[in-house]
């Protein structure tokens, strides 16, 4: 599928020009703070019955443009469908979050999952992306996504998600080539699943390292940004020009390497990061979107006004997308986000 023409303010970003007026959407957007989104979530059954049935997933997709009216669209999914594609066996448990099985703890257990993707698994996820696509207004991005290798494969060795992801850090210690066959794994399967998200319609895509600050620099570089930018470049080897946003939640100081390294379009900020290292640093480098603290927009009030002021007097003199530094808490209240969008909004006319 041709995506038809977008005129985004988000994609004027991701070429690295200032928008007219700064483009904004969050990180789990599309979740159990919307009421709408608990109907359907109730109507689906299980999440993973959600993610995986277009006509509800494209529902959820769309329905925090129509109430906020987003600069874009993030699909409603989750990056732990690829480990399943790949032959593990993914379940999520109320209350307790995903479940993989097997483990993969070995070289042996690596070298016993597929060698590809299974795309007939994730051909309801490409749906998805068709359906919402033909619904979304022509100035609202639609972005896709993907886990990248070192955040998917912590819970492949886990089963789980775990405080400080020591099993996947113990493996790679242990048994580093065997790990790193487990990287070379997904570092091909991601490739060849953002390049489907393409093909269906995605404007551009972003690559999650949500435990990338649980390494050290040296393992940084192998494990996050090494395989960053091997996605990159054979993803625009497959569909030339992608626009590709990297978010390494925690990298701290490392960032400027993973900036420099790799050919992202944008760079994702977390909260945890100084906004003037970040703008000195980073922002001199690339684009970069963020970096509310979700836990300023849940207090709302003042408190958030300060923080939404903060980061736009931070990074908005350059290419810049507003955005929270990681997912949106699933206890905000509506109207703290619509308080943040007013005010971001506001920003650009003054």
């Amino acid at each position: 599928m041709t995506a038809p023409c977008v005129r985004s303010g988000l994609l004027d970003v991701l070429a690295n020009r200032i928008a007219a007026e700064t483009p904004i959407w969050l990180m789990r957007q599309a979740g159990r703070y919307l009421p709408e989104y608990r109907q359907v979530r109730a109507k689906a059954g299980s999440f993973l019955d959600l993610c995986f049935t277009p006509e509800l997933a494209a529902e959820v997709t769309l329905q925090p443009i129509r109430r906020f009216g987003f600069d874009a669209a993030i699909l409603f999914s989750d990056i732990l469908v690829v480990p399943h594609a790949l032959g593990q066996k993914l379940t999520f448990e109320p209350g307790e979050g995903p479940r993989l099985a097997p483990v993969v703890t070995s070289r042996g257990a690596v070298d016993k999952l597929a060698a590809d993707v299974d795309m007939t698994l994730l051909a309801p996820v490409l749906e998805t992306i068709a359906r919402v696509r033909t619904e979304l207004p022509a100035q609202v991005a639609l972005l896709g996504f993907c886990g990248a290798p070192w955040t998917v494969a912590t819970y492949m060795v886990a089963g789980a998600g775990t405080a400080d992801q020591a099993p996947a850090r113990f493996f790679a210690y242990h048994d580093p080539e065997g790990f790193e066959r487990l990287i070379d794994l997904l570092v091909r399967a991601s490739i060849d699943y953002l390049a489907a998200q393409f093909d269906a319609g995605v404007d551009a895509v972003q690559l999650f390292d949500t435990w990338a600050g649980v390494l050290g620099p040296q393992e940084f570089d192998r494990w996050c940004t090494k395989p960053a930018a091997r996605i990159v470049a054979g993803l625009r080897q497959r569909v030339p020009g992608a626009r590709v946003i990297g978010f390494p939640r925690g990298a701290g100081t490392s960032l400027v390497s993973y900036a420099e390294s790799v050919a992202f379009d944008a760079i994702g900020l977390d909260w945890m990061i100084n906004r003037k290292f970040a703008r000195d640093e980073i922002q001199t480098r690339r684009p970069v979107q963020g970096n509310l603290d979700p836990m300023a927009l849940l207090a709302g009030g003042a408190a958030l006004d300060r923080e939404v002021d903060a980061v736009l007097e931070a990074f908005s003199e350059k290419p810049f997308i507003f955005n929270l530094g990681h997912g949106i808490l699933p206890e905000t209240p509506v109207a703290h986000v619509e308080r943040m969008v007013a005010r971001v909004r506001r920003s650009s006319l003054s």
